[in-house]
This record gives structure tokens, sequence and C-alpha cells, in this order.
């Protein structure tokens, strides 16, 4: 008898690669082949994850067409299967498979798009930590965001292109030409936002995230503009709630 983990080896190989003979060898037929047994599990494991997919990406697989989205979802779901049991986590990944898949290159600008829906998503289910009290602020050394911020720098209007993409805006055409954004994306109450940051703000934001640290982020908002008034960006963090 096969261990549990040659078993479950032999059945990934069978949904996700081209190699079902481990796994047909230990499926009983009952009235069904073995192997037809595994195709309709296989439709299925696609076939909800590709639904995932397309519910957290709902403006990507507008800008290249349903029908081809279930093409990229079927290639990237073979390559980056799943790796938690909580389906809202999936789809991480997808922005940088986007970068790499050739079909869609021509598309310059949809992985950033797709970072920004996944940003949104992980708003949406990041959890919710008290935010730090003004007068602490100056006791402690260690501070970053709320676990529900991203911030996002992209070369392409993509949050102009996320809001023409939205049920029931008005069409248009949103030129590409108007350069690049940095936004703040983050949830308030229930509710997800995102919003467009100065380069200082910007720089001040990322700094916190990656080093947790109140005078590393102000270091960073003045290299990114000496004229920063690093009292207004740590007002703004407090006033929104995303120091923590």
């Amino acid at each position: 008898m096969p261990t549990l983990r040659e078993l479950q080896a032999g059945v990934r190989a069978a949904l996700l690669g081209d190699d079902e003979s481990a796994a047909v060898a230990l499926v009983r037929a009952d009235g069904l082949a073995a192997s037809a047994r595994l195709a309709v599990y296989r439709h299925h494991v696609f076939t909800s994850l590709t639904a995932v997919l397309e519910s957290t990406y709902p403006v990507v697989a507008r800008l290249v067409d349903p029908r081809f989205f279930r093409y990229v979802a079927h290639r990237y779901i073979r390559n980056h299967p799943p790796t938690s049991p909580c389906l809202f986590e999936y789809g991480a990944t997808l922005p940088a498979f986007l970068e790499g898949f050739a079909p869609s290159r021509h598309l310059a600008y949809l992985p950033d798009v797709a970072r920004l829906e996944w940003a949104l998503n992980a708003a949406l289910h990041a959890p919710e930590p008290p935010p730090i009290e003004p007068e602490a602020l100056l006791a402690r050394a260690d501070v970053g965001l709320h676990p529900s911020v991203t911030v996002l720098q992209s070369s392409w209007p993509v949050d102009a292109i996320w809001r023409s993409n939205q049920p029931g805006a008005d069409v248009a055409v949103v030129d590409l030409t108007t350069g690049g954004v940095r936004l703040q994306i983050w949830r308030i109450g229930e509710e997800v936002a995102f919003r467009p940051l100065s380069r200082a703000g910007f720089a001040f934001r990322d700094a916190l995230a990656r080093m947790r640290r109140l005078e590393a982020a102000a270091t960073a908002a003045l290299a990114a503009d000496p004229a920063a008034d690093l009292a207004a960006l740590i007002r703004e963090v407090l006033e929104e709630g995303v120091l923590v």
C-alpha cells in the first residue's frame, strides 16, 4: 500500500499534471472508469479555482475577455495550485504570473491592475488590530502599518483603469499616457478604499511597512522629498487609523 504522501502526490499529478497512472491504479472503477472519475474531479477543481480567481480579479477578467481569462486561470492553476485551505488567500501570485505570461505581455499595465485587485482582496480579509493612540506614539520605537494596508506604485493609471471597469461605470477610454500613480489601499470599517499618495507619503508608508520604525520612515520621506512635512505625514496615518 502507498503512503498517504505517495497517494497525495499521485492525485496531484493526475489533477494538475499529465501523469495519472499512480492515481488510476488506486481508484475503484465502480461503474465508471478510474480515469473518467479522476476527470470529473479534475474538472471540478479547475472550475472552482477559476471561479475564485474570477471573483478576486474581475477587472483583469474584463480587460482580457472572460474566455481568455479562463485560459490564463487554467495555466496558472496547473503551475500554482493552492497551498492553503482558505480560498480567499488563493491567487496572490497571479500578478507576477501575468508579468511572464507571453500571450498577454502586450498589456503592460495588466499585472499592476491585478496587484490593485489583490490589495483590495487582502484588505477585505485582513485582521483588525487596534490602532496606536497618538499619545503613545513617542513612547514606541516599533510601529507599522495596519495589516489591511498595501502601498502600490505603478507606472500606469491603474486607479482610472479599475474605476472605468466597474459595473455601471460610464464607458470611457483611459489615457494610458497620463502617467503612473502611488496608492494606499486599506480597509475603513467594513469597506475597502484606495487613495493617491504623494512621493513622500508613499515613501513614508513603504518604509513603515518594510522596517516598522518611525525614524526610518521619516528618513525615507525626506529622501523622496526634502520639503516633506513630517508632522503632516504622521498626522495622516494617525487620523486614518492605519498606524499600529
